[in-house]
């Protein structure tokens, strides 16, 4: 039972410009406190706007910013959220269209729409893995705890595996596969444009292409079985298929996990709600009705043996939209209401994580992870992990001035800002210590109740009612 400390609503919103189509999402949860542990946490997430999928905006081969400031700022008043009631969330650029010129320029575009409480992030492959498993198949990998799930998200223009166990990620990676490395006109096979990848996969079958001509049936046949197996191969660990110029190029984040494990598969992303339309019996869209190769691929997951093996059985919440709803969500944790804020101002977006350290870390070790910042003022983050939640004073105080002296050797920029992570309720404590009271002028921020994320960047948004809201990106 939770039971409602604090009671307060927030709003949530989430964007996914993917290769074919991008995805938007609003949530309104609660931040309460636990009865047993008092750990806030983001609690009974509800949809208060969800609108169909729209093909991404592009002008000749870059995102059209313009288009897509128009659609989010429509989506933003449907959805009766302005800029300044988002507590939290996030915007992935992912497969094809991180693949655009100007895909940097739109992370600029998302936080002047949205604001720094919204980790903005372009080319993120193992974080979309991460992401969609927590949107599509965490709820199914906790109902079966003892049963591996892979999910494969496939999209237009990557396929991204992560496999779970009783809902916690074990292994993630990133494929160059799918649907859209080849757009034709709709209803038909005449090619609009080809990917790079795309290019080489027929110039590796020695197939003939120009833009305005009609691709073979031969050739489609033959490329939609070559992704096919691809997708066979992930699941097998057949490290083979992809040793090769090929499947170098269309593998550069391989999913690696013990080739004994036999995982349930399930599917998200564009291409996986097409697979459980079909296999539930309903009518198949038309040959590229979407204008790649989405239908084909998904008719041919359907008909392979091991890739249908488990769709029946095993059905993902929110498989069409996964990457968007796992990035709402799940990538944000709620501080502790202990914290130290000392003399830095809040939001801090984009720090890097450089280490996650065991709280008994000594001041050498701490000053060498502290000197990876370098010069820079950015800030740097530190997760520092407690074996228990409620730590003695004496190793809260021990710990502290390992924090002061690591501070002083390291000699980082007196104006750059230091967040340590920690999972203990701690915060106010280790802070005070860290900088004698107060007395340093050191813009050290401690934020306490986090668990340890295994990720490369973090952003922290501005306070509100005594909480910090903790998003994390670039996953390990």
């Amino acid at each position: 039972m939770v039971a409602r400390v604090g009671l307060n609503q927030v709003k949530l919103v989430g964007l996914d410009f993917g290769s074919t189509t991008t995805s938007f999402l609003a949530l309104q949860a609660e931040i309460s406190g636990n009865c047993v542990t008092g750990r806030m946490a983001l609690r009974n997430p509800r949809a208060i706007y969800r609108p169909d999928p729209i093909f991404t905006p592009l002008n000749q081969q870059k995102l059209d910013l313009e288009a897509i400031r128009s659609r989010v700022l429509s989506w933003l008043t449907e959805a009766g959220t302005a800029r300044e009631d988002i507590f939290a969330g996030g915007a992935i650029v992912t497969g094809l269209a991180a693949e655009r010129e100007n895909a940097d320029a739109l992370r600029a575009t998302v936080i002047d729409l949205l604001g720094d409480a919204v980790v903005a992030t372009a080319d993120d492959p193992r974080l979309e893995s991460w992401l969609a498993f927590m949107g599509a198949g965490a709820a199914v990998s906790r109902a079966h705890p003892e049963q591996p799930i892979l999910n494969m998200d496939i999209g237009g223009g990557t396929t991204n595996p992560a496999l779970g166990l009783a809902g916690d990620v074990k292994a993630v990676g990133c494929y160059f596969i799918g649907a859209r490395h080849f757009e034709f006109e709709p209803e038909g096979y005449r090619l609009v444009n080809v990917s790079r990848f795309g290019a080489a996969m027929l110039e590796n079958f020695g197939f003939e292409h120009s833009v305005g001509s009609d691709l073979s049936s031969k050739a489609v046949a033959r490329l939609t079985k070559y992704l096919t197996d691809a997708l066979v191969a992930i699941v097998e660990q057949d490290h083979e298929f992809f040793d090769n110029p090929l499947g170098r190029l269309i593998a550069p984040a391989p999913c690696v996990y013990d080739a004994s494990i036999a995982p349930a598969v399930t599917f998200s992303g564009g291409v996986g709600e097409l697979v459980y339309a079909i296999s539930a019996g309903e009518a198949s869209p038309a040959t590229t009705a979407y204008g790649d190769l989405g239908v084909n691929l998904a008719q041919a997951i359907v008909a392979d043996k091991r890739l249908a093996a488990d769709i029946q059985r095993f059905v993902p919440e929110h498989r069409g939209r996964a990457t968007v709803q796992g990035l709402t969500y799940n990538n944000t944790e709620i501080s502790g209401t202990t914290l130290f804020l000392g003399a830095a101002a809040l939001p801090l977006p984009d720090l890097p994580i450089v280490a996650s350290l065991s709280s008994r870390v000594d001041a050498r070790t701490l000053s060498r992870a502290l000197k990876l910042a370098g010069g820079s003022r950015r800030g740097v983050c530190i997760q520092l992990a407690w074996d228990e939640t409620s730590p003695c004073y004496g190793d809260v105080k021990k710990l502290g001035l390992t924090i002061s002296e690591a501070l002083n050797e390291a000699s980082l920029p007196s104006d750059a800002p230091l967040v340590i992570l920690t999972n203990a309720n701690v915060g106010k404590a280790l802070g005070n210590y860290a900088t004698a009271w107060k007395s340093s002028a050191r813009r050290l921020i401690v934020i306490d109740e986090i668990p340890t994320r295994k990720a490369q960047f973090v952003n922290l948004g501005a306070r509100r009612s005594g909480v910090v809201p903790v998003s994390f990106y670039g996953m390990n």
